[in-house]
This record gives structure tokens, sequence and C-alpha cells, in this order.
């Protein structure tokens, strides 16, 4: 009973239109109310859901993604995209380069949100212009954006790090979502090739020399951010809140005073729109630490296991069972607060079954990001339709395929647990 009032509060709330934050202290309050733990306790947990240092990186990577995004660095990275795909004269070029400059600019934004809208204002009409249906080219870019999810600086992968509560390194989510992250952006250009040959897509053409040099060495400016992301924090230079911070400061220095894109008059707006971004996800996290201190005391991650134990004790029954669960939640729940109410839930589940924590996080990162390219609350799916001007029942009639791909690519991640460990165990000793 004491789990059923912390669960029917939340989605009651949910359904009455409650924003999701207040949702979750609100099923808090209501369950300590009813297994009688004093509010100031649940008061308490709000407060210390948000005083880790390592929510510090939430706001400088989100910072430094926005500055890089919205500063011109989406426009190089096609550019230089093209230069690198434009030699081979494949068909379906421009697909492959809508792929790939997407999966460049996930390594510095960190958002898909950001991704979608920033590579989509580019390519999308490029590639209806080049005889591309304005349809194909936004479902491209709707699933190619899940990378940055997975890839580093991923912002999700921080939420999950602190839904752990600290558990597992930011460091080793960043380095194990680097091979999901390119494996996804492959699928998906093999995908575009197969549909290119069989409908005839136009060929990709050549950069001239003297352009392709002067491209490349322009988008090398905002390459460099990875290189401090990546090569600063494993070469211990300096800890992945730094990191953040560093990257802030290459970021504007790159904006504002080499690529010269952005005018100073929209910063303010630009740091306005961070400062909301960021207040809604640490309140997100604040009233989540709450419900995970009233489940904790209720003891529902063992009660959950026992309920699985019930249905099967083989494992990989169990990981498809949690796939179909986050891909359901996926398409109904926004990813943040998807992350913060069902890692405290899953999380236990999966440490019984012998599933490594890290793993675990590129499971449930990539399922969620499948549903947010799925009504009803895909917001990458919302995001790419706004921005390619074309209807959501447009998109839904021909996106079965890249979801055939994405969901090929979560079986692999899933059930091939090295896609994800093999990285990290090199890389960080």
């Amino acid at each position: 009973m004491d789990i059923a009032v912390l669960l029917l509060t939340m989605f009651f709330c949910f359904l009455i239109g409650v924003p999701i934050a207040y949702s979750l202290g609100l099923a808090a309050i209501a369950a300590s109310f009813w297994i009688g733990i004093p509010l100031e306790a649940v008061m308490l947990q709000i407060s210390n859901g948000v005083s880790k240092v390592a929510m510090l990186t939430i706001p400088f990577f989100v910072l430094a993604g926005a500055i890089m995004a919205e500063g011109g660095m989406a426009r190089r990275m096609v550019a230089f995209a093209d230069v690198l795909v434009g030699f081979t004269r494949v068909r379906g070029g421009l697909s492959v380069v809508n792929v790939l400059a997407t999966t460049l600019l996930s390594g510095i934004s960190g958002s898909s949100v950001a991704d979608v809208s920033a590579i989509g204002s580019v390519m999308i009409p490029q590639m209806e212009r080049s005889g591309y249906p304005r349809v194909y080219a936004t479902n491209v870019t709707i699933t190619s954006s899940v990378q940055a999810l997975l890839v580093p600086p991923s912002h999700n992968a921080i939420i999950y790090s602190l839904a752990t509560g600290g558990s597992i390194s930011i460091i080793s989510l960043f380095i194990a979502g680097v091979v999901p992250g390119l494996l996804l952006g492959f699928s998906i250009i093999v995908l575009c090739l197969v549909i290119a040959y069989r409908d005839g897509h136009p060929k990709g053409t050549s950069v001239p020399l003297r352009d392709a040099v002067k491209i490349s060495i322009d988008a090398a400016w905002g390459l460099i951010t990875l290189l401090i992301i990546l090569g600063g924090i494993l070469g211990g230079i300096f800890t992945a809140i730094e990191a953040g911070a560093v990257a802030c400061m290459w970021a504007f220095f790159v904006t504002m005073f080499i690529y010269r894109d952005y005018k100073w008059r929209d910063l303010p707006a630009l740091v306005h729109r961070t400062l909301r971004t960021v207040a809604m996800v640490m309140t997100l996290i604040a009233c989540a630490s709450s419900v995970g201190y009233v489940m904790a005391l209720t003891q529902m991650p063992a009660k959950i296991t026992a309920f699985f134990l019930t249905v099967s004790s083989n494992k990989y029954v169990i990981l498809m069972l949690i796939n179909i669960l986050l891909l359901v939640l996926g398409c109904l729940v926004d990813m943040a607060p998807s992350i913060l109410i069902c890692t405290p839930i899953l999380l236990p589940v999966m440490i019984n079954f012998g599933v490594d924590p890290v793993h675990f996080g590129m499971i449930m990162m990539l399922n969620l990001g499948i549903g947010l390219c799925h009504p009803p609350v895909g917001a990458i799916l919302f995001v790419g339709c706004a921005v390619g001007k074309v209807t959501i029942e447009q998109v839904m009639r021909t996106i079965w395929p890249f979801y055939g791909v994405m969901f090929v690519v979560l079986m692999l991640v899933t059930y091939i647990p090295a896609l994800s460990l093999w990285l990290p165990s090199v890389v960080i000793r």
C-alpha cells in the first residue's frame, strides 16, 4: 500500500497536468504522510538532491552546447561533413552528410534537441533543394540526433550519474557512450544508403581542394572543443566539472571572436534560455531525490526485483521486459524525469541480475531516446517536424525503417555488453 500511495499520487498529478517536478515532490510528501515520515526529512532530501558539487557539470555543459549550437557551429559542421563525404560521390551523399554532421555536433552540444534544430535548419532545406523528399530529410535529422544522448558530453549521462547517487562516474558514462553512439550513426548511414539506391537519390558532389582546406580549418576551431572535453578529462588535466567550465570559455571565445556570427545583443537571451533549462533540470533532480528516498524506505527496489524473479530468472528475458517497459515509458514521459524516476527502481534489479550499472545506463538512454522520436511526448519528433515544416502524420508514415534500425542497435547494445564496457575498460584504468 505504501508503494501504491506514492505511485498513484504521482500518476494522478501527471494526468491532471501538474508539472512533473512538482508531481514528484507531491508524491513524496503524500507517501511520507502515509508511512509516518517527518515532512522535514523529505525537505532535507530535496535540498540534498541539488547540493552535490557534481551538479555544476550540468549548467556548464548546457551553456557550452547552447553557445556552439547557436553560434554558427552547425553550419560549419555540415560543411566539414560535406567535405568528408563529397569525394566519394556516393548516392544519397547529403543524407550521409546530415548524419555525420549530427555526429560531430553531438560531441559538442550534448543535446539532441539542440542538434535537430541546428542541423535541421541547415540540412533539411538543402536536401530538399537537391531533390530529396522533405519528410525523408526530416526523418534522417530526427533519428540521427539520438546520438547526442549517448556520446559525450551527453547531458542525460550526467543526470543518470546523479540519479545513481553519484556511484557511477560521469567519465565512465561519457566513454561508454562513444561506441553505441557511433554504432547508431553508422547504422542510420547504412539505411540511408540502402534507401538512396532504392529510390534513386542524387549523388554527392566533391568539394574543390582549396574550399575543402578552408572549410576544414574553419571547422577545426569548434572541433577542438571535443579535444578539450575528452582529452582534458582522460589526460587527467581537469575533472568533468572543470572540462565543462573550460568548454564554456572556449565556446564563447570561438563564437564571439573567431566565427563572429553571433551578435552580442543576443547573448542575454541565450543565457536566459540556458538558466531556464538548468532550473527545470535542477528542480526535477531535487524532487526526484525525495522520491528515491521514500522508495528506499518502502523497499520498492527489493519488491520490484522479487516481482521480476516471479516472471523469470533469466537475465536476458528480464532485459527484454525492461526494454519494453522503457520504450513505452519513453513515449509517455520526457527523458530526464524518466531517468530520475526509473533509475532508483530498476538499477538495483539490474545489479541483482548481474548487469553492469554503466551498461544499464546506455540501455536506458537509448530506449528513452527512441521514445523521444515517437508521439505523444517525443520532444525530438516535435522539434524536427517544426524545423522541417512537416506534420507529425507525414513523418509517422515513413519513419518506420529508422525505428527498425534503432531497435536493432538497441538489441545489440543490450545483449552485447562489450559495446558499452570495452572502451571504458581500455581508457579508464
